[in-house]
């Protein structure tokens, strides 16, 4: 007895799209890259702006010495205009007038070669009250010699330190988070620029 096997050829069936099918499921696509293009235009100028941490922050140039001479008239006295060494970098020089306090005063403020911050303000109409908000009520813990000057030193841990000393009959508060060597550096450039 034989018998026969009928072999049966099937083959895979293949979807067949129809033309609506075809652009639908190309307008996925097409929509998905739009996307991520849109995405990518609006990444693109962040991170082109975002700054680079390794780069040097470029500060504008502070002449000291031709805003304190603005300011002499108004001051009464000639404000204090250190000539640092190369380093040190003025943030800021301005004249402030007494509104809060009523004390007006001479403001400058450098970062130094170890960027730290280190300012000194100036007046001829110091008083107890305007020395202690200027030294963040810090106690007095000393005195330091600095360019001839006797300075008093306020110090208070986790707090900026001062030296408040007596300059050309101004009182002249160096104030800041710098080390002694830095703060030396400024009070005896206050005090060479007073003439001293």
């Amino acid at each position: 007895m034989s018998s026969t096997h009928e072999e049966t050829n099937e083959q895979p069936v293949k979807p067949v799209l129809t033309p609506a099918a075809a652009k639908r499921a190309n307008a996925s696509v097409i929509g998905m890259i739009m996307a991520l293009a849109v995405s990518l235009l609006a990444v693109i100028p962040v991170l082109l702006l975002a700054a680079n941490p390794q780069t040097q922050v470029q500060r504008p140039a502070v002449d000291v010495a031709a805003i304190a001479a603005q300011a002499k008239g108004t001051a009464g006295f000639s404000p204090a205009a250190p000539q640092l060494p190369a380093g040190y970098s003025a943030n800021y020089a301005r004249w402030q007038t007494g509104a809060s306090d009523g004390i007006s005063h001479w403001d400058v403020g450098w970062v130094t070669p170890k960027q730290q911050f280190v300012s000194i303000v100036q007046t001829s109409a110091a008083n107890p009250t305007w020395i202690t908000q200027e030294v963040k009520q810090a106690p007095k813990t000393g005195t330091r010699t600095v360019g001839g000057v006797e300075w008093t030193l306020y110090d208070k841990p986790g707090i900026e330190k001062s030296y408040v000393g007596t300059v050309a009959g101004t009182t002249a508060v160096v104030s800041g988070s710098a080390g002694f060597d830095e703060f030396d550096v400024v009070a005896s450039a206050v005090v060479a620029s007073e003439g001293h």
